[in-house]
């Protein structure tokens, strides 16, 4: 089942449990309410919401996380289940004990997945990614040679146009890149937590301060995904991050991979990725499970078969 990301934008809102429901209410009355077995995140777009205690938990119990952003949409507050599966105590502590060698090669696994979805993202609009291609081809473990790097600095430009410059707390296109990649963060740290793994450990990044740094590794080869929709936004002259385009960039979330099971949306993917993560560190198998290719499938014509 497809899961939905509910986000709460109006000041003064309140949120209860009512009856299996996440209920939104206000000063005149309720508002709206949500099963709460098909919320995949809910994001709380404003710190001025007040919660129940009992909603709190009973979203916990279904696994799913509450983001609380602040200024230009960048997240300030995680809450997250502390009990996600049922070998939770044992993947932790293998998580907590893997050794810095097998932490440096899934890294330049991700990396190398990340830069080939990025060369791919830029095939997909007729752009040549030639130099993306090389610089993938030259990943080595821990990345010492700093290949994500040097290919964001040729990858930005040629997406959104050569006077970009990536700045959290710019507008109109940085604001949408904001949105887009806090739901994908939301999305990954829930697969990380229903896999039985600490998001506060990573592989690579180690931000002080960051509870969610392994969220941060594996949404890396995602973010693409994301970059796609926005330019599409922007190219349609889109400039407001209305409820309009906060939907398009949600959707970003249900889009279509291709994988061993078929087309599978990104939101599974992330589950498959943080479940072999896990396995990764409990000795099962060698290597990170991506969906190939890394890019969201066409779109099926209504009516068609999945």
């Amino acid at each position: 089942m497809l899961r939905r990301i509910v986000e709460i934008s109006g000041e003064g809102r309140k949120l209860s449990l009512e009856r299996g429901f996440l209920a939104v209410s206000c000063a005149d009355g309720l508002l709206g309410r949500v099963p709460l077995d098909d919320i995949e995140a809910v994001v709380a777009a404003t710190p001025a919401i007040s919660y129940s205690g009992q909603l709190l938990a009973a979203l916990a119990a279904r696994g799913a996380p509450v983001v609380i952003c602040g200024e230009r949409f960048t997240p300030v507050m995680w809450l997250l289940p502390v009990d996600g599966h049922h070998a939770q105590g044992d993947r932790m502590e293998a998580q907590a004990d893997s050794d810095r060698p097998v932490r440096k090669r899934l890294w330049a696994e991700i990396v190398a997945a990340k830069i080939e979805a990025q060369a791919l993202a830029l095939e997909k609009l007729s752009v040549e990614a030639e130099a993306l291609k090389r610089l993938k081809a030259g990943v080595r473990s821990g990345d010492p040679g700093n290949a994500e790097a040097l290919a964001a600095q040729k990858y930005f430009p040629l997406m959104f146009g050569h006077g970009f410059r990536r700045d959290r707390d710019g507008g109109d296109v940085n604001l949408f890149l904001n949105y887009g990649y806090t739901v994908l963060r939301a999305a990954a740290a829930r697969a990380i937590v229903a896999a039985g793994l600490n998001p506060s450990l990573g592989l690579f990044h180690r931000s002080r301060g960051d509870a969610l740094r392994l969220a941060d590794d594996l949404m890396e080869p995602f973010r693409p995904a994301v970059d796609l929709a926005v330019r599409a936004l922007a190219q349609g002259g889109r400039s407001e991050l209305d409820t309009a385009a906060k939907r398009e960039l949600v959707n970003v979330l249900y889009g279509d991979y291709a994988t061993s099971e078929g087309r599978t949306p990104l939101t599974n993917c992330l589950a498959r990725l943080a479940i072999s993560l896990a396995q990764v560190f409990m000795n099962e198998r060698k290597k990170l499970s991506f969906p190939a290719p890394l890019v969201p499938l066409p779109e099926q014509p209504a009516g068609d078969e999945p």
